[in-house]
């Protein structure tokens, strides 16, 4: 029996899934309520944070993107979460165990932990979420990694019993992920929710879900009867805010205490200014161009690589990023158990050129869409690159979308409406090739998963289900080296780089800081003494 017993911990949400957490001094005291208590008294008043993107989704089984994922976390809380020494660790779930053959996870439940709606945190409530983020009925973008499960059974009040279909390394893993937080299982019925459009969650954490107004912001507030340690504001606001520069300026002229993500070219300024702090955390997100594998001329696989040829990826970085990402030598970050250095597809247009001539390609009419404040100089990468392809002979248009439209295109089945290109980042939400893999899986095609190329290789098919009941560490990283190397050859994504991930607050305050997985911790933030 490989058992776990979880360590005990007063700050769960400190503990973002994934990764070992940068401590640093940081961040403002509250600009929308300058009467806020000091830090040595009890706490109040309101932290406000700017963020690019408008949430598609505010159910945790939606989730697609750390962002909103990070608003969700001030909410409803996961089972497991990795704690500073990248070690799994208990939650919501004291304890747990693995069975020897890999069959079956068993849950030591946290007792006396209640939901936002003071119903009962248990056995119960655990199997109704497991199995909802398996019903068929529910899209599930990041759900593969729960396939696995076969049954849950509610042993006793705070004990359950997780059977797997099949042994699965990273199946504990994946509990620290939001999709699997814990939501009242009532919930989903109250509040205008339903099971399909769940937008109020419900769930155990600090905060409970306030007010929210599409394009504008979201509201949380402190709930007084949370199990763990008590966070210091009342409040706190997401404000919406897709412009870079506008979020730098509310940052600097005290109209909001933090942001990601800011204008790239002013890092350096922001760095020598004493009234902020800046942190370039470590990201495992890629950020690639999906090419649409199901499209007549990107079906094949020299004009795929003749993309990837077209493109100088180090120049966008130097010149468009300003140094803030570092270009792919591989179909994942380096930072994820699995990774291996694969390739290079160094900038060559004249290659390119002749490659797209015998491929019958050249003059191609392609859309390229992209997201605008979601990722770092997104926008501006793609008209770069769209650049780059133009020259080697190729058609291509710049479509420009906020983030819930752009999501409705690209993690949808194939249509008149599935774009030629588009830009997207995949940032694991724990350090393992497993889940990078989901898009290179044809059972994560859109509306499925976000393996938004379509692209499969029956090789790779078969790789990927090698690893993923290989128990021997060794020979699971080499399997997925090797399918590595297959998926470059392949080249369904313009390979582009692994971005940094900016944030920025006020010297004001203390208490932030970053995982390699591109999620922020804010919620023990507090002012500086």
């Amino acid at each position: 029996m490989n058992t776990t017993t979880a360590r005990r911990r007063t700050s769960p949400v400190r503990l973002l899934a994934a990764a070992a957490a940068l401590g640093l001094l940081l961040s403002a005291c509250s600009v929308e309520d300058p009467e806020a208590p000091a830090a040595e008294g009890e706490g109040g008043g309101t932290f406000s944070i700017a963020v690019g993107i408008d949430p598609d989704t505010f159910d945790p089984a939606g989730q697609t993107t750390t962002t909103v994922q990070n608003m969700v976390d001030y909410v409803v809380e996961t089972l497991v979460v990795f704690d500073e020494n990248n070690e799994l660790v208990g939650n919501l779930a004291e304890s747990f165990e693995t069975s020897e053959d890999g069959l079956t996870v068993t849950l030591g439940l946290r007792e006396g932990v209640v939901f936002h709606d003071g119903t009962p945190f248990d056995a119960e409530a655990v199997k109704f979420n497991l199995e909802r983020i398996i019903d068929p009925a529910l899209t599930v973008p990041l759900g593969s990694p729960f396939e696995v499960i076969e049954s849950v059974t509610a042993v006793d009040e705070s004990t359950v019993e997780v059977t797997l279909s099949r042994p699965s390394p990273g199946f504990v893993s994946a509990l620290s992920v939001t999709t699997a937080g814990m939501i009242a299982p009532e919930s989903v019925t109250a509040d205008g929710n339903t099971n399909d459009n769940y937008q109020r969650p419900v769930g155990t954490g600090p905060y409970t879900f306030g007010e929210y107004t599409a394009g504008e912001s979201l509201t949380v507030e402190k709930f007084a009867d949370y199990w763990g340690e008590e966070p210091y504001y009342d409040t706190v606001v997401f404000r919406i805010v897709p412009e870079a520069a506008t979020r730098e300026s509310l940052l600097l002229s005290d109209q909001v205490d933090m942001i990601i993500l800011p204008p790239v070219s002013d890092i350096e300024a922001l760095q020598n200014n004493d009234d902020v702090e800046v942190l370039l955390a470590e990201s495992d997100r890629t950020i690639f161009i999906a090419m649409d594998t199901t499209d007549p001329v990107l079906s094949n696989p020299q004009v795929r690589q003749a993309l990837n040829y077209a493109v100088d990826k180090q120049a966008i970085v130097e010149n468009v990023l300003f140094g803030a990402a570092e270009v792919l030598n591989a179909p994942m970050a380096p930072s994820l158990f699995g990774y291996c250095e694969t390739g290079s597809y160094d900038y060559d247009p004249e290659r390119a050129q002749q490659m797209l001539a015998e491929a019958g390609a050249v003059g191609a009419s392609m859309e390229l869409l992209t997201p605008s404040g979601r990722y770092v100089q997104d926008q501006q990468a793609a008209e770069a690159i769209a650049g780059y392809l133009r020259e080697v002979g190729l058609d291509v248009s710049v479509t420009t979308s906020d983030f819930p439209s752009f999501l409705a295109r690209v993690n949808a089945p194939v249509s008149a409406q599935t774009p030629d290109l588009h830009l997207l980042g995949w940032a694991p939400p724990y350090l393992d090739a497993d889940f990078q893999m989901q898009m290179f899986r044809q059972a994560t095609h859109p509306p499925a998963g976000l393996a938004t190329s379509f692209y499969t290789n029956p090789e790779v098919e078969e790789l990927l289900a090698q690893a993923d009941v290989e128990t021997d560490q060794d020979t699971r990283e080499q399997l997925y080296c090797d399918a590595s190397q297959i998926i470059w050859d392949d080249a369904p994504w313009i390979f582009l780089w692994t971005q940094s991930f900016p944030i920025v607050w006020s010297s004001d305050v203390t208490g932030i800081s970053a995982t390699p997985t591109e999620k922020f911790s804010a919620i023990y933030a507090r002012p500086a003494d």
